[in-house]
């Protein structure tokens, strides 16, 4: 397995979902930096099961232990490590598909390619280990403020229903005044109603997550085979259920002419900059200075309490339905999983160019 992400700021992860405890190591932390253990506690409070009642009832405290690598809350340059014990796993849940492979799950692919496979809640493929991603990304998050970088991830779509507003007219500060985190209170109502007719039905939905990244310097990538923009990619392809990510105009772009699409360069109080950001403030795969903007699509939970037609691992027809606690839509508690990626990723790649002084 690759359990690791990043060159220069590299975070090692390990644990499974109904394991005694999760954890991840950060290498490559410059020294100096203040940690806040309470700021990295309310990160994962934010992602945590149990937290409301459109999310699985797995009551998790996610509490933070941290084992090496701050002294005086502050990093010392070594390695960082983070411990989450895992409190309130209910491995029975899991016995009735000991053998068998639930769709659209890793279940078969892991079987297949690991052969000792873990089936309790999905072991390592499961989004527990996103706990993980969210303590490292914390600490990113505190590298990036002494860059007065921001990042702000929302819920900008549940199913079919979409929060049409461009980002610039919505206040950020909204964002966790709801359950859902929409910015927008109406939208947040729809969307809240649509995962809880959901859930009733016994079924999933699927929804979008839009990130914004302000204040982001000129010169942040590394061409060729370390883009801005394909880095970013490859962080939010490997939340689990993401199926799609889009930056700039992204998909949309295909219906415009070059002539609309190009962003043209002004000056400004003699500053460069452009009149529109179609690009998603990133050229040539580095930084341009504008805001970064991108969508991340995420699948409807594949665990349903619905009857589902299957195989075992002796190639025998079955019958699974989910059983526990899940969540009817994963976008609201993956809002601070988007953030934490795109904060690994900004941290890693100035790194490589740049220290932190």
């Amino acid at each position: 397995m690759n359990n690791s992400f990043g060159k220069i700021y590299r975070i090692s992860t390990y644990g499974e979902s109904h394991g005694s405890a999760i954890g991840v190591i950060i290498d490559g932390c410059p020294p100096g930096i203040k940690i806040d253990k309470e700021y990295i506690q309310n990160e994962l409070d934010r992602r945590k099961p149990g937290q409301s009642k459109i999310t699985t009832q797995r009551k998790e405290s996610d509490s933070v232990e941290i084992l090496s690598g701050i002294f005086n809350g502050k990093s010392t340059g070594s390695p960082i490590s983070l411990l989450i014990k895992n409190k309130d796993h209910k491995s029975s849940d899991y016995n009735h598909i000991s053998n068998s492979y639930r769709p659209s799950h890793a279940d078969f692919t892991y079987d297949k390619k690991y052969v000792n496979r873990d089936f309790r809640g999905g072991g390592r493929s499961s989004a527990r280990e996103t706990a993980n991603w969210v303590a490292a990304g914390s600490i990113s998050k505190k590298l990036l403020e002494k860059l007065n970088i921001k990042i702000n991830a929302f819920v900008s779509k549940v199913g079919k229903i979409k929060l049409n507003k461009n980002y610039k007219d919505l206040d950020f500060k909204k964002i966790e005044s709801n359950i859902v985190r929409c910015p927008d209170p109406q939208f947040a109502k729809k969307f809240i109603k649509t995962i809880e007719n959901t859930r009733k039905k016994k079924d999933t939905i699927g929804g979008i997550i839009t990130c914004i990244i302000t204040g982001c310097p000129i010169g942040i990538g590394e061409p060729i085979f370390g883009k801005l923009h394909a880095e970013l990619g490859k962080a939010m392809l490997s939340i689990n259920a993401v199926k799609g990510f889009e930056y700039g105009s992204g998909f949309n772009g295909v219906e415009m002419n070059g002539s609309e699409h190009n962003d043209e360069f002004q000056i400004k109080k003699g500053n460069i900059s452009t009149k529109s950001n179609y690009s998603g403030g990133i050229q040539g795969g580095i930084s341009n200075g504008q805001d970064i903007y991108f969508n991340v699509a995420f699948k409807p939970v594949s665990t349903i309490m619905k009857n589902q037609n299957s195989i075992d691992e002796n190639n025998k027809k079955v019958i699974v339905k989910g059983k526990g606690r899940h969540d009817p839509c994963v976008v609201p508690r993956a809002v601070p999983i988007v953030e934490a990626m795109a904060a690994n990723v900004l941290v890693d790649l100035y790194l490589q160019s740049k220290t932190i002084k």
